[in-house]
């Protein structure tokens, strides 16, 4: 009986308005009517109208609403269809016609959401005619019963008012949220929505914040929360006293009424449930007076109070079959027949007991209708949306395409620019060689921004040096294929100088890319390995760039000046807490290495050790970890120098 209360409240949220008015906005939007100078004004008016007659004439609410799609289809106006259709939904919830509904309210999803794909003018008033559609979609779910969907509807609405700063529709909507948590059981989430509604009507000053003030007066009263239930009743009463609406206030009065019973203040219960019926009586609204007089009769019951307690529940079945209300019909014979056997009348008890069985089968009968069409529904609603699924895919992946291409488009405009550049470059390079210190300069301003990204300005150096040095010896392929080799290294470097740390494996894919750059420089006079542990996992990370030095002066001062086939070996393990990275060589090693460069002459001071020396120490400050580097010669049994080993030790750390 509750349930379908419930939901009742939440359409009258939905279709709120102030009917006093509506008699004059219909005559003054008539006039407009007549004066209209085209198509999209008159398919507007149209939908004014239609939406101005929903509170009072649902006949002329589906003529309009039927007129304006008419016109708005024939001049393609996206907007006046989709607000048509949404009227045409709202007719069929009217008319309890829920397929017919659901089915408009669909139509109007498709035609806003194609119209939001070209990005257009009036998005804003799209999205919410979407929201809108979506809304109402929620109210058919809920009125069917499909929990589910009627939430999964509600919740893309909210997120669509709350993009479009609809603060109002956003109440709404979480009210009829609420309502669906709370015909589900759910109470503590129903309490959640109604607070969210209560929250945003309070700001506003809203005249039926008396109804959702009664809503969450219930949820507390269901969780026997006693002392929150009459605040909010309360809190409602006062709405009521400020804005008059005897439908609310008789919906306050009977929960009033059940709020004294429990608390056993009988004289206050009596006159709360006669209050209600008086407020019901007021509009005739006999729905809300069968609950009124139900309730009164159960009151009277528990008191033992047998003659009052039969004539309400005997006016309360009389009201219920007048409105056909089965679940009504049902627990009134029930009670009647407890009456009677209290009042030792038993054949009139037996009678109402078989006038009970008869509404429960009815209300089974009809309950397997509504589960029917509901099915029913259900199939239609799924296969619409299968099919604007799969449309939707369809040109995702459209547009996914059209975006690689264009991104493949931009990578080789930029590809092609560098090439260039570097190529221009290059000649510039050579006609400039007489000005060789003002080039150590300029080199010296692109090593101190490189080093502010992380990178080593000795290996774009060393680069850039070899690759005029492949323009001369080699010719231009292989000065391109180095290049594309080097841009595709310093894109790499590019992107993990931003990280702190990043994942082992992207260190290792630097290491590959950078040695294999050597190579070609040096025409294969080395070959390399790298190996990670098997326990290392893959989020375990390390700085950026942190083994390149050790590499480029063991390929630089250890394999190139042996004059022989060098190899060198990387490896990753893992030492307790601590990992291992270790860079061993073949090369003439540490000691001979050292008087090379002694006797040899170099313009360019290498800074990469130190600055690799000082990250390690940043790294042990801030991780309160060792941080540091070995360097030793290795040495066979005889003492012979065979080449050079460099161990990192490093704390672990993860992403």
């Amino acid at each position: 009986m509750n349930i379908i209360r419930n939901l009742s409240i939440g359409i009258a949220l939905l279709f709120f308005a102030n009917a006093f008015s509506q008699e004059k906005l219909v005559d003054s939007l008539q006039i407009e009517l007549k004066n209209s100078k085209d198509d999209i004004q008159t398919a507007t008016v149209l939908n004014q109208l239609a939406s101005a007659y929903q509170d009072f004439n649902p006949a002329l609410l589906k003529e309009y609403a039927q007129k304006a799609l008419v016109v708005s289809r024939k001049i393609d106006f996206a907007l006046a269809e989709g607000t048509a259709l949404l009227n045409l939904g709202n007719a069929g919830i009217i008319s309890g016609n829920y397929a017919e509904a659901l089915q408009h309210f669909q139509d109007a999803q498709i035609v806003f959401e194609r119209e939001l794909q070209g990005q257009p003018s009036n998005e804003l008033e799209l999205k919410n005619g979407l929201a809108r559609a979506y809304g109402s979609m929620g109210i058919v779910f809920s009125e069917q019963n499909s929990y589910a969907k009627a939430l999964q509807n509600h919740l893309k609405a909210v997120a669509l008012y709350q993009e479009t700063n609809q603060e109002l529709k956003v109440a709404q909507v979480c009210n009829n949220i609420g309502v669906v948590y709370q015909s589900q059981n759910q109470d503590f989430k129903a309490l959640d929505y109604f607070l969210k509604c209560f929250k945003i009507q309070e700001k506003n000053k809203l005249s039926y914040s008396g109804i959702t003030a009664t809503n969450i007066g219930k949820v507390y009263f269901k969780q026997a929360n006693y002392q929150e239930a009459l605040k909010y009743y309360q809190l409602a009463q006062k709405r009521f006293e400020t804005f008059p609406d005897a439908r609310g206030e008789g919906e306050l009065q009977t929960n009033l009424g059940r709020y004294h019973q429990q608390q056993n203040n009988k004289a206050e219960a009596v006159l709360s449930f006669e209050r209600a019926l008086f407020e019901f009586q007021k509009i005739d609204d006999k729905f809300g007076s069968t609950d009124a007089y139900y309730y009164l009769g159960e009151f009277y019951l528990a008191q033992k109070e047998y003659q009052p307690a039969l004539v309400n529940i005997q006016k309360a079945l009389a009201n219920a079959k007048e409105l056909a209300l089965l679940e009504s019909i049902q627990n009134s014979e029930l009670t009647l027949s407890t009456i009677y056997e209290q009042l030792g009348q038993t054949a009139a008890s037996l009678e109402h007991l078989k006038l009970y069985g008869i509404a429960k089968d009815s209300l089974q009968k009809q309950e397997d209708v509504r589960q029917i069409v509901q099915a029913e529904m259900n199939f239609e609603f799924d296969k619409k949306q299968a099919l604007l699924q799969k449309e939707q895919d369809k040109k995702e992946i459209v547009f996914e395409e059209e975006r690689k291409r264009h991104q493949m488009q931009i990578f080789f405009s930029i590809l092609f620019v560098i090439l260039v550049f570097g190529i221009v470059f290059l000649i510039y390079n050579r006609m400039q060689l007489k000005k060789t210190l003002t080039l150590q300069k300029e080199l010296a301003e692109y090593e101190q921004k490189a080093l502010h990204l992380q990178m080593n300005p000795h290996f774009v150096f060393n680069c850039l040096g070899s690759i005029s040095s492949f323009i001369v010896q080699n010719g231009t392929d292989s000065a391109i294929k180095y290049l594309a080799k080097f841009s595709k290294l310093m894109r790499l470097t590019l992107e993990y100088s931003k990280e702190a740390l990043i994942p082992i494996d992207k260190e290792i894919e630097s290491l590959q890319n950078y040695l294999e750059l050597e190579q070609l420089r040096f025409n294969q006079v080395f070959d390399f390995t790298i190996t990670k542990s098997a326990a290392i996992e893959d989020d375990l990370a390390l700085p950026p760039l942190l083994l390149q030095p050790f590499v480029e002066n063991a390929i630089i001062h250890g394999l190139i000046p042996k004059q022989e086939k060098g190899t060198i070996a990387i490896s990753f393990e893992l030492e307790g807490e601590n990992l291992l990275c270790t860079i061993i060589d073949n090369g003439v090693g540490l000691e001979a290495s050292q008087k090379l460069k002694e006797q040899s002459v170099s313009i360019h001071k290498s800074m990469a050790l130190d600055i690799t020396k000082k990250r390690l120490e940043m790294m042990e400050s801030a991780t309160q970890k060792k941080s540091f580097v070995t360097i030793d010669e290795v040495v066979d049994e005889n003492g012979v120098v065979k080449g050079t080993k460099v161990v990192l030790h490093l704390p672990v750390q993860y992403l």
